[in-house]
């Protein structure tokens, strides 16, 4: 069995009985919840409700706050700092999302930092909720206690894969760019390691700086490391990026690498624009849809394969999640099983 199929009610359900009883406050456990399946709809099961089995060593350690509130440090109405307190992601992340969408709406943009958040997930999931109000939606995160990226030139670890994704408005259905700073992300590191795969091409390097396949370098004594985006080429690039997300997430809220914290986390940086506020949303829906259509009729290299443009794929995963089921990979669905055994939950019936 490659996969595992649930109802997407079910599939929620143990998810929210599982956070619920690692001691997530409920309001917060049900965002988190419906964030991870929403996830899961959209096709990228490395950051869906295969994050609970993680999340709940965390919440039993009293490494995730499970209650409680955010702490506004700076309100200037167009610009924000908050301090989340080490409180759910996705829970903290929808709150900051309203509140950005709602003065983006009035002022035309806004934007907050954040520190000391939790992990926040996958950053699509997030920037569509804004493209789906016809807002622009940029989000960018780091974690200042993470070291899994060799800067470029270097052999240690020292950066977070960085990711960052912008979200906006089209015609047919929201553009979602979703990338990090990093060649690959510590999700799929863990998914090769846990299947005992390789990657198929030298996006690693070991602890002596030399390009290797192996996912495992990241365990070794010393350890390797994750090359950043364009590899022992071009990897200046994605250096270059993961100090800009760095600065946009950490230098921003006040909070990094300087203060050398230890508990997993996600500094973020959000910011949401309104298209009305610039040449209005009748302009901007016209000009990127025209760029999209664009680019999927441009002559395709190979003509079984067309050009798709971020976002394509994502709709496509939503329109076959559409009767209500949601297909994972037999590696997330084990480390589930084992989650629901340690808790005592049962897992719900296949399809």
């Amino acid at each position: 069995m490659n996969t595992a199929t649930f109802k997407r009610d079910d599939l929620f359900n143990l998810a929210l009985t599982l956070l619920t009883n690692a001691g997530l406050e409920p309001t917060k456990a049900e965002v988190v919840a419906e964030l991870l399946v929403q996830t899961d709809e959209l096709g990228v099961t490395t950051h869906g409700t295969s994050m609970v089995p993680y999340y709940l060593p965390e919440l039993k350690a009293g490494m995730m706050t499970s209650e409680g509130n955010y702490e506004v440090v700076q309100d200037r109405k167009v610009t924000m700092v908050w301090d989340g307190n080490y409180l759910p992601g996705h829970w903290l992340m929808q709150q900051a999302l309203d509140v950005c969408m709602a003065r983006a709406t009035e002022f035309g943009m806004a934007a907050l930092s954040m520190r000391r958040a939790h992990h926040i997930g996958c950053l699509s999931t997030l920037t569509r909720i804004a493209a789906d109000r016809g807002l622009v939606c940029y989000i960018a995160t780091s974690d200042p206690s993470g070291k899994w990226v060799a800067p470029y030139g270097g052999t240690e670890p020292l950066l977070t894969p960085n990711p960052w994704a912008i979200g906006y408005p089209s015609r047919e259905h929201p553009v979602l760019i979703d990338t990090c700073a990093s060649i690959t992300t510590v999700s799929k590191v863990r998914e090769l390691i846990n299947t005992g795969a390789q990657f198929a091409h030298p996006w690693m390097l070991d602890a002596a700086g030399n390009a290797t396949t192996d996912p495992n370098v990241v365990n070794a004594d010393p350890r390797g490391s994750i090359q950043p985006v364009g590899g022992s080429d071009h990897g200046h690039k994605g250096f270059g990026l993961a100090l800009m997300v760095e600065m946009l997430s950490q230098g921003l809220s006040g909070h990094g690498r300087a203060e050398e914290p230890e508990r997993w986390g996600g500094n973020v940086f959000l910011q949401v624009m309104d298209p009305e506020a610039f040449a209005g949303k009748e302009a901007f829906e016209r000009e990127v849809s025209h760029l999209n259509d664009l680019c999927r009729t441009n002559r395709p290299l190979d003509a079984a394969r067309p050009v798709r443009v971020p976002g394509d794929r994502a709709s496509a995963a939503l329109k076959a999640a559409q009767g209500g089921t949601v297909r994972l990979p037999q590696e997330v669905f084990a480390r589930l099983e084992q989650s629901a055994a340690e808790y005592g939950v049962a897992m719900p019936s296949m399809c």
